[in-house]
């Protein structure tokens, strides 16, 4: 830390009780009195240096020309700093340092301790001082804390903004090229023996500093001069994403409900209040909201997972509406950033009806999807409903449509989910946004589970936001048997599937029939060329074709092991599920249960409600495809 050494004399002032006492041999004529202190001086070498009190010494002085008794109960600094401006007066050794300075320039300024009165006076002595502080990350830091002791006249004589312009300028600068962020000041040496002076590395090979070093140091700064030297360093070019890293670091250390779980995950909404107290929860909020505001605008520049946990306790300690709005927002425009677990957020409401907040997510969604369908560099393409991306699984759309499938599947089992709530979440996405809607059928079935007492209206609708067409194997496999379900959504699960499989075995015969068409026609031009090896392309086609006709056999069990299984579900429901089974050909003979109609052709027209769409949007695509 850099100081400076004032004065020749050595100490003359001790201390008795709270009277501060100066043994010169001279019987003292003046009392100044700060606060609870008093200071027994001389006039001479008080007047000789300070204007203001050359004025109220001339001013008390009496006729008899005893001692005079002023009040300076105001001084910047207090009894301390004055202490300090007294000794230079007297020309006693004294020391400047990065946490003097500051009060004694400003009570230099207050007592008027000019050139006018003296050469190398106090104002002049600290206004040096204070541009080698200035020259030190360390030093510099320190000044501005001092600051808030003399807040009016550091303002007025331009120190605050002096320090801060100082940080900002070094926080921008090349960390490689100076040591700024190492604690200490001039005369420190590394291990290495590298020296340092006044923050400033003289070795030709730097020590390697993240872009992060600042981070910590001005964390202990308080809130108004915090902000002030990031608008300074936003205003001098940083990059947003460390301007983002440095308020997220200062959130993290003064709002302790940052860093906590989610309170339904430890189970104890209770201690995330009792948090609250340690420090006001209006200084919380304010503290919170103003960081909302610091925060930079670009897109992707503050991650969604700390977005959404300052939303989170937003929520907590009910920030402003226009606060919690501003974070749903950018939430929103990078919601495919986002996870499950930070998207989980407690309703804390007064009136609670749901375990998470819906209507919150809802809001988030409904932004993102505004923006997604604004924004012209989305990398879509939509044509005639289907999505033309290469990859579906790196456009955003679909990526936010998984996490808001995970997510109802999270918050299905909640028995105060209202139906209309689970519907507008799940249809807020096109067709296109599912490649694969096992999903939002996971969703659906835990729904259902959890509200048994839906009517079959309601089953329907709810059924209506999947699409059974892109269901995995898996998927459909479990949909056949899952007797929640409206049986018409049953009867399309098990029509496309059968559908899908047909499609697969006739695919394999054709391939089959063209191998070895064109192996034949290969083997005959092989020997009109040369019959050194005539039977060896027989024999490579041939085992191809055997290959085939195994993994087409291989199907046809799946597709009798299905069957099976339907007939089982049939036990259960036989009038209708005869009828239906027999119309999608799983049997061709008389039924078990004695119908006599089961052997006749039926009509596939016969079922429209059976190919009725299972997604918006999707209505005549569907109809066509069981037609």
């Amino acid at each position: 830390m850099a100081c400076m050494k004032l004065g020749s004399k050595s100490e003359v002032f001790h201390l008795d009780d709270h009277t501060w006492l100066c043994s010169t041999g001279l019987q003292s004529d003046v009392i100044i009195e700060i606060g609870e202190m008093s200071f027994h001086l001389h006039k001479f070498p008080l007047l000789s240096r300070s204007e203001v009190l050359e004025n109220l010494i001339g001013e008390h002085s009496s006729e008899d020309e005893k001692r005079c008794v002023l009040q300076l109960h105001d001084v910047p600094g207090g009894a301390k700093t004055f202490l300090l401006a007294a000794k230079f007066c007297y020309g006693i050794k004294m020391e400047l340092t990065a946490l003097n300075v500051v009060s004694l320039r400003c009570a230099a300024e207050y007592l008027g301790m000019s050139e006018d009165y003296g050469e190398e006076n106090l104002i002049t002595q600290t206004e040096n001082f204070l541009n080698e502080v200035f020259g030190s990350w360390t030093d510099s830091l320190k000044a501005l804390e001092t600051c808030e002791e003399v807040p009016l006249l550091a303002e007025e004589l331009h120190i605050v903004s002096r320090c801060i312009n100082s940080l900002a300028m070094k926080a921008c600068a090349d960390p490689s090229l100076f040591s700024w962020p190492l604690q200490g000041g001039s005369d420190i040496r590394n291990p290495d023996g590298t020296v340092f002076w006044n923050g400033i590395r003289t070795s030709a090979k730097p020590h390697p500093v993240g872009e992060d070093w600042w981070y910590e140091d001005v964390s202990f700064l308080r809130l108004p001069l915090y902000k002030r030297l990031i608008l300074e360093v936003g205003s001098n070019g940083m990059n947003p994403g460390k301007v983002a890293g440095a308020l997220m670091y200062y959130a993290k250390r003064h709002l302790p409900l940052l860093g906590r779980k989610s309170s339904i995950e430890s189970g104890n909404y209770a201690a995330s209040r009792s948090t609250i107290s340690a420090t006001s929860e209006a200084d919380q909020r304010s503290l919170l909201e103003e960081i909302v505001e610091l925060l930079p605008d670009q897109k992707g520049v503050t991650p969604s997972n700390f977005l959404l946990r300052l939303l989170r306790t937003a929520m907590i300690i009910h920030a402003s509406p226009s606060c919690r709005e501003n974070l749903e927002k950018r939430v929103g425009t990078q919601l495919d950033q986002a996870s499950l677990q930070d998207l989980l957020i407690p309703n804390s409401g007064y009136s609670v009806e749901t375990l998470y907040d819906i209507d919150c997510v809802q809001r988030i969604l409904d932004h993102f999807m505004l923006i997604y369908r604004d924004d012209p560099t989305s990398n879509y393409v939509e044509h005639e409903g289907q999505i033309t991306e290469s990859s579906h699984s790196l456009i955003p759309i679909t990526m936010v449509a998984n996490l808001i499938d995970s997510y109802l599947a999270e918050v299905a089992s909640d028995v105060n989910l209202k139906l209309a709530k689970f519907q507008s979440l799940a249809a807020a996405f096109p067709d296109y946004a599912r490649p694969i809607d096992d999903g939002i059928y996971r969703a659906v079935d835990i729904y259902l589970k959890a509200h048994p007492w839906l009517t079959d209206s309601e089953r329907e609708q709810l059924c209506r936001l999947m699409n059974c067409q892109k269901f995995s194997l898996e998927a459909s496999t479990h949909a056949a048997q899952n007797e929640r379900l409206p049986l018409r959504v049953i009867v399309q699960v098990l029509f496309f599937e059968q559908l899908r499989l047909r499609t697969s075995v006739s695919g394999w015969f054709f391939v089959s029939e063209n191998l070895d068409n064109s192996q034949n026609l290969s083997g005959n031009l092989a020997l009109a060329r040369n019959d050194l090896h005539p039977q060896a392309g027989a024999i490579h086609g041939r085992i191809m074709v055997d290959d085939m006709k195994e993994r087409v056999s291989e199907l046809e069990k799946e597709c009798l092991s299905m069957k099976q299984e339907i007939e089982k579900l049939g036990k259960t429901k036989v009038s209708s599920w005869n009828i239906l089974l027999r119309k999608f050909g799983f049997s061709r003979s008389k039924s078990k249960y004695g119908d006599p109609e089961a052997s006749k052709p039926t009509d596939t027209k016969e079922l429209p409600t059976s190919s009725a769409p299972l997604i918006n949007g999707g209505e005549n695509q569907n109809n066509e495809s069981v037609e």
